[in-house]
């Protein structure tokens, strides 16, 4: 008998789900590269500071692109029901 494969994406609910659970991520990470920034100013760090902003600076390129990806699959989950209320 062989193992029942696991697909955590079989559908779009799941996507969506962990879509927000990334968000989430994204977001405490974002707080916490915020602070360890304003530590780095405090105690007179230039260089860490600047890295900490590039850190923060594509933190929030991700969520952009996570945000739209979220667009996209409440996009492709309306499309689904569209079709499905045709054929039904």
């Amino acid at each position: 008998m062989s193992p029942k494969l696991v697909r955590p994406f079989e559908s779009i609910e799941d996507t969506q789900e962990f879509i927000e659970l990334l968000t989430d991520a994204i977001g405490q990470a974002a707080r916490e590269v915020q602070e360890e920034t304003e530590q780095a100013h405090r105690s007179s760090q230039p260089r860490r500071a600047e890295a900490f902003q590039l850190a923060h600076y594509k933190l929030e390129q991700l969520a952009l692109h996570v945000r739209k990806s979220r667009r996209i699959m409440n996009d492709l989950r309306m499309i689904r029901r569209m079709l499905a209320n045709e054929r039904g």
